[in-house]
């Protein structure tokens, strides 16, 4: 399986402001600006930090998943969450021919942990043998940074604030998130039973 990011974040969706607020940095400076670059980066990373031990897409963006075969027939959970639509499905055979599946064949199972693609007939489209299916869909809380709830919006904060603080050493960022940021992403990260399956 593999998760591809079609569109990213835009830069007019950071809160960098907010950041250099959340940092104490002075402000009515004629370099003002100097440091935004920096801390866009900082902004970035963190996010994905934060997606990544979550499994949830802060701000909204376009993903294309390529998978080898359905954990069921039934029904396939997607591998992010919030999923706000999925705008196509297509099987792809060893030789990449493909074959766009008819939209009234699959509907979108909103989920807060565990969005699924359910058939509406008996099962959904059989991928052939070697081929692979390519779904297309949006995932993200919203499109702008006031969409994200409060909680995991304070905890990318937070470690934005370590990238930056320790820029300079990598040593010193390590892969420990800062404190409190476990108990504010606690509630959004996905309990998984029997391999993820469910």
């Amino acid at each position: 399986m593999m998760l591809i990011e079609q569109t990213t974040v835009p830069a007019a969706a950071l809160p960098v402001e907010k950041f250099k607020e959340h940092l104490r940095m002075g402000s009515g400076f004629s370099d003002d600006a100097l440091q935004d670059s920096i801390l866009e980066t900082c902004l970035r990373s963190a996010m994905a930090a934060i997606e990544a031990r979550t499994g949830k897409v802060l701000i909204e963006r376009e993903f294309l998943w390529q998978l080898t075969g359905w954990r069921a027939l039934s029904e396939q959970a997607l591998p992010v969450a919030p999923v706000g639509a999925v705008s196509s499905l297509k099987t792809l055979d060893r030789l990449s021919s493909a074959t766009e599946i008819d939209a009234a064949r699959f509907v979108l199972q909103r989920d807060a942990h565990r969005p699924k693609l359910l058939p509406t007939g008996a099962c959904l489209p059989t991928i052939p043998l070697g081929g692979t299916a390519e779904v297309v869909f949006t995932a993200g809380f919203g499109a702008d940074w006031n969409d994200i709830p409060a909680d995991l919006a304070q905890a990318v904060m937070l470690v934005a604030a370590q990238f930056y603080e320790h820029r300079g050493d990598m040593r010193a960022r390590g892969d420990t998130l800062p404190v409190g940021v476990n108990s504010l992403i606690a509630p959004y990260r996905t309990v998984r039973i029997l391999g993820g399956a469910a």
